[in-house]
């Protein structure tokens, strides 16, 4: 267990860094970390070592992303006007999703994971401009669009950077304040995310067992004892990145996990 606790301080110090500079929760890191980490250590059974490491990963985000925001809300990153419906969509599809995604299979939930990644390492590295030309769509519009990749994040375990990044690019948000509001909407996710999968996996596991549902509170500790203070740091260097560079490294980054996890 020692070990365990060891490794997860580690995960979250990096884990916390990259949801200060790309706006992402951790969950690429968090949930492929995990799956190979708690079988490895006779922890859980290999075929629940997916949804254990996606609702451990939502449950961490809370305190990572909140960390990201506060951050982020200091420079003025965070547009609050479209956050708003952002987070309210996100809440309620991440809470449907987290209910019921305990009866995917743990084979589909990894390809699934997979294939999700690859198309947002193609989609960060194949559009060259940092910001698009599309007006904003009305609220209503935004919160459906932000409730399907809010369900999409809870399925993957991951907070909002990774989907809303390129989606509020897309329609004219620059890149440093996409990343605050997709920070913001990490939060709603991950909240409401890991209500769901405790509620789903409340009879499956005890907290005797260390666990609330089907997350792993010793893990969880790890994380986000050290996350939270790594989160400052990637924010800060947010602001002196070149906006480009900041899609490739994210784009690059999504292929590597989406391999791993794709041949696990």
């Amino acid at each position: 267990m020692l070990t365990v606790i060891l490794i997860t301080l580690v995960l979250g110090a990096v884990v916390g860094f990259l949801a200060g500079l790309l706006g992402i929760g951790g969950g690429l890191i968090i949930v492929p970390a995990l799956v190979m980490l708690l079988p490895a250590y006779g922890i859980i059974a290999p075929e629940n070592a997916m949804v254990v490491a996606i609702a451990t990963s939502l449950a961490s985000i809370i305190v990572t992303a909140s960390s990201s925001v506060l951050a982020h809300h200091r420079r003025d990153n965070v547009p609050w006007s479209i956050a708003t419906a952002v987070l309210i969509g996100a809440a309620i599809g991440a809470t449907i999703v987290g209910y019921f995604a305990h009866n995917i299979s743990d084979d589909i939930l990894k390809r699934v994971f997979a294939v999700a990644v690859l198309l947002l390492a193609l989609r960060s590295l194949g559009s060259r401009k940092t910001i698009g030309n599309k007006p904003l769509p009305s609220k209503g519009w935004l919160g459906f669009i932000s409730a399907v990749l809010g369900g999409i994040a809870s399925l993957l375990g991951i907070g909002g950077g990774a989907l809303f990044v390129p989606l509020l690019n897309y329609f004219s948000v620059d890149m440093r304040r996409a990343i605050g509001c997709a920070a913001a909407s990490g939060i709603a996710i991950a909240v409401f995310g890991s209500i769901g999968y405790v509620l789903a996996g409340w009879q499956h596991y005890s907290l005797a067992q260390g666990f609330i549902g089907y997350i792993y509170l010793p893990v969880l500790a790890g994380i986000v004892t050290t996350s939270i203070f790594m989160a400052p740091v990637g924010a800060r260097i947010t602001q002196r990145l070149p906006l480009l560079a900041i899609k490739r490294v994210f784009g690059v980054f999504l292929i590597l996990v989406s391999v791993k996890m794709m041949f696990s």
